[in-house]
């Protein structure tokens, strides 16, 4: 189920969505220092996290998809937002650089043929950073966070997800370790919570971050060759003229010669 655009928006004005937004802006700025002259696509509800990447990049691109609804980003200056079909992206094959994924893995209901499409338009070596909600954080429960709404998924299983639609997984680490409260208190102490939960409470998370480069070739499973079957030949009997005698007598009623 897609979580309404409005509901994000609503989310992200807020205090404790600027400081989620600034937790994760940093974990992504350790995965890519840099993209210089690239295309960077953001699917789902990436505006708020591609603005660090506006004026490095060659072109960035919003897409929403339809069943969450569109809002145009950036506030100012032109448009880089689309409403899209989620399984028909208005994007050529192989054109864009690196694709962020963010509140849409965890939403779509047809996740495999939705990765699919991501790779066909993600150019040779291009890079996907994958942004889910974990099952043991407490982002996927408290219905005031995101990244309740949808399918929360361990990071084991996001990378098997990804290595079965042909995205090979380079990079993992996680994010959001304090809890979505609007404590002023606990958004002050939010930097220094995250730095102790990188290194010491890791599957407490609120969401897994994963970078995968597009696979260009499936594993081919090698065919053992079967052995030949051996042809049976019958024996040929080469008749005598004395059993050939023998089953005229059998034949008469006759009892064979001694």
């Amino acid at each position: 189920m897609w979580t309404d655009v409005l509901d994000l928006n609503e989310f992200y004005a807020s205090s404790l969505g600027q400081t989620t937004v600034r937790l994760l802006r940093a974990r992504l700025r350790e995965v890519w220092p840099s993209v210089r002259g690239e295309t960077v696509l953001g699917l789902g509800y990436a505006g708020p996290f591609l603005r660090p990447f506006m004026e490095e990049a060659e072109r960035t691109l919003s897409f929403m998809p339809a069943p969450q609804g569109v809002t145009r980003w950036p506030r100012e200056g032109r448009n880089h937002t689309a409403l899209v079909d989620e399984l028909d992206l208005p994007l050529p094959d192989r054109s864009v650089d690196r694709v962020l994924l963010i509140h849409a893995i965890e939403c779509t209901e047809q996740v495999r043929p939705f990765l699919r499409e991501i790779w066909r338009v993600m150019a040779d070596g291009g890079k996907l950073i994958t942004i889910a909600p974990t099952r043991a954080g407490l982002w996927s429960q408290l219905d005031r966070s995101p990244f309740y709404q949808g399918h929360p998924y361990s990071p084991g299983q996001v990378a098997a997800l990804l290595r079965a639609n042909m995205f090979a997984p380079m990079r993992q680490t996680r994010a959001l370790f304090m809890p979505p409260t609007r404590s002023r208190l606990a958004m002050r102490m939010a930097p220094a919570v995250e730095r102790f939960g990188h290194r010491w409470l890791g599957r407490f998370a609120g969401v897994s971050v994963i970078e995968s480069g597009k696979q260009l070739y499936a594993a081919i499973t090698e065919r053992t060759a079967q052995p030949e079957l051996a042809v049976v030949r019958p024996k040929l009997r080469i008749a005598h003229s004395r059993d050939t005698q023998a089953a005229r007598n059998s034949e008469d009623g006759e009892a064979p010669a001694s």
